[in-house]
C-alpha cells in the first residue's frame, strides 16, 4: 500500500533509548497474590463500588459502576474475594477509593465475558455500548473514557479518526509491541471506531524509527483504501494529538479549541486493540501491556500485567533494580509523574514505569537566559516560553496570558533544549495554575 510521510514544525530529538525493549519477547508478569484496583483510572467522577468486602468476584466481573457521563466501568482482573474496599495510594499522589481483591489464583472468567457478534453485524450504538461496558478509557496516558470520545460534541461533525502509534516518550515501547504482534486488532479496531462514529477516513501514523510496526500494519491493511498509514518523522512530540493531526491531515487545532474543531478525533493504539478484545472475545479493559526500563532495572522489559498490580513487583518481573534508582516515573520521562514509591497499582492509563539512575535523572543547575530563543524555535504551538516563564517568576500572569500560556501543552521541550538549562516548564505551568485559578475567582 502506498504510505505517506510527513511531520509538524519545531520538536526536539531526546535520546530515545528504546533499544532497552524494543523487540525482546513479551514477559508475562506473575500472577499477583492481591490487586489493588482504583475506582479512578479515567478522567471525570470516580466509579462508585458495587462489591464489599467478603464478596467472591470473577475475572472480567465488573466492581464499579460510572458515576456520570464523563465516567467508566471497572472490573476484577482476577478471581477471588474482596477483602477491602477502602482509600489507597494512588499514582497521582493521594489515596483514592480502591477495591482490594485476594485472589484465589484460578482466574475463574466471569460468565458474561463472550464474543460480541460481527462487526459487520453491530450498529454504531451497540459498538459504544460494547466500548462502555468494556470500562475502554485511552490508553496512551489521557484516560478519557472512549465512550465519551465515540460520542460527537453537539454541533461538530468528526470527519477523520486518527490512530496515534508515534509513541515519541524516550523508554517507553509499549505500543511498538502492540503494532508488532496485534496488528489485526489494531486495524480492527480502527474500523469499528470508523463504523461507530460513521466516518469514511481513518489514519494510522506511526514513527518512522519503527519500521516493523509500519510493515505489521501496512500486511494488516492489505488493501484497504479507507484508511491511509503515515510514516511520521522520529521526534517529540510528535505523539501528541494536535501535532499529529497537523502532521496527517494539515489542519492545525485553533488557539483555545479542540481537535473537534477540524473534524478529527484521536486515539491510541492500544485503545484500539482494546476495542477488538471487547469485541471480538468479550473482554474487558484488565489487562495491559506495559514498559518497565530505565537504566535502573536489571532487565528493561515489555509486559502483560493484571490491572491493580503492583507496580515494585512488576519490576521484580524484570530482574529487580541493577542499582538504587534516582527517580521511578510513572510514565516516560518527558510527561510522566514522578513516584514517592513503587508500591502503586498499575492503571488502565500506565504506559511504562521509567526507573532512572543518578546519570539519567541528572538536573544541572539552571544559568541566566542568553536570549538565544531556541525555546521559541522549537515550540510545537510556536509559543514564547522564554517570556511566558519570565512573566511567571515576576507574578505577571495577565502579561503570561497574552502571551497565550495556556496553550501550552506542557510537552517540556523548551526545558530541553535551552543551552542555560532554565526550567521553562515548571513556570509555565506555575501561570496556567495561575490564570486558571484567577479566572475562577472573577466567575
Amino acid at each position: 500500500m502506498n504510505i505517506k510521510h510527513s511531520t509538524f514544525k519545531g520538536g526536539i530529538h531526546p535520546p530515545g533509548r528504546k533499544e532497552l525493549t524494543s523487540g525482546k519477547k513479551l514477559v508475562i508478569a506473575k500472577a499477583p497474590e492481591t490487586v489493588v484496583i482504583p475506582m479512578l483510572m479515567h478522567s471525570g467522577s470516580p466509579a462508585k463500588p458495587i462489591v464489599k468486602k467478603g464478596d467472591l468476584v470473577k475475572v472480567g466481573q465488573c466492581i464499579g459502576e460510572p458515576n456520570g457521563f464523563i465516567s467508566a466501568m471497572v472490573h476484577s482482573s482476577v478471581s477471588g474475594e474482596v477483602i477491602a474496599v477502602e482509600p489507597r495510594l494512588h499514582p497521582k499522589g493521594q489515596k483514592i477509593l480502591s477495591v482490594v481483591i485476594k485472589s484465589d489464583m484460578q482466574d475463574t472468567l466471569y460468565e458474561e465475558v463472550k464474543p460480541k457478534g460481527d462487526l459487520e453485524s453491530l450498529s454504531p450504538e451497540e459498538i459504544k455500548q460494547i466500548v462502555q461496558e468494556a470500562g475502554i478509557i485511552g490508553m496512551g496516558g489521557a484516560a478519557f473514557p472512549t465512550h465519551v470520545k465515540l460520542t460527537p460534541r453537539k454541533g461538530k461533525t468528526v470527519e477523520h479518526i486518527i490512530l496515534n502509534g508515534a509513541e515519541c516518550e524516550p523508554y517507553l515501547t509499549s505500543d511498538e509491541y502492540i503494532m508488532n504482534n496485534h496488528a489485526d486488532k489494531v486495524v480492527f479496531g480502527l474500523k469499528a471506531m470508523m463504523k461507530c462514529m460513521g466516518v469514511q477516513r481513518g489514519y494510522i501514523g506511526i514513527e518512522d524509527n519503527k519500521k516493523e510496526a509500519i510493515e505489521a500494519i501496512s500486511r494488516a491493511l492489505g488493501n484497504d483504501e479507507s484508511i491511509e498509514l503515515f510514516s511520521l518523522h522520529t521526534k517529540y512530540p510528535q505523539g501528541y494529538k494536535d501535532q499529529l493531526i497537523t502532521a496527517i491531515i494539515g489542519k492545525e487545532v485553533p488557539s483555545g479549541g479542540s481537535s473537534a474543531d477540524v473534524g478529527a478525533v484521536v486515539f491510541n493504539v492500544g485503545t484500539a486493540a482494546a476495542i477488538s478484545d471487547a469485541i471480538q472475545e468479550g473482554m474487558p479493559l484488565i489487562e495491559r501491556i506495559v514498559t518497565i526500563s530505565g537504566g535502573a532495572v536489571k532487565n528493561p522489559s515489555v509486559l502483560k500485567a493484571k490491572i491493580g498490580a503492583n507496580i515494585a513487583d512488576l519490576i521484580e518481573n524484570c530482574g529487580g533494580f541493577s542499582e538504587e534508582p534516582t527517580k521511578i516515573i510513572n510514565g516516560g520521562p518527558m510527561t510522566g509523574l514522578a513516584q514517592y514509591s513503587p508500591d502503586i497499582p498499575l492503571l488502565k492509563e500506565t504506559t511504562g514505569i521509567s526507573c532512572l539512575t543518578k546519570e539519567e535523572a541528572e538536573v544541572p543547575n539552571p544559568q541566566l537566559c542568553i536570549r538565544c530563543g531556541k525555546c521559541a524555535s522549537i515550540c510545537p504551538v510556536r509559543l514564547l516560553p522564554l517570556y511566558i516563564a519570565e512573566y511567571s517568576l515576576n507574578g505577571d500572569y495577565e502579561k503570561c496570558k497574552k502571551y497565550h500560556a495556556l496553550d501550552c501543552m506542557e510537552c517540556g521541550s523548551c526545558s530541553y533544549i535551552c543551552p542555560s538549562k532554565r526550567t521553562l516548564l515548571s513556570s509555565i505551568r506555575v501561570a496556567k495554575r495561575e490564570i486558571i485559578a484567577n479566572s475562577r475567582k472573577e466567575k
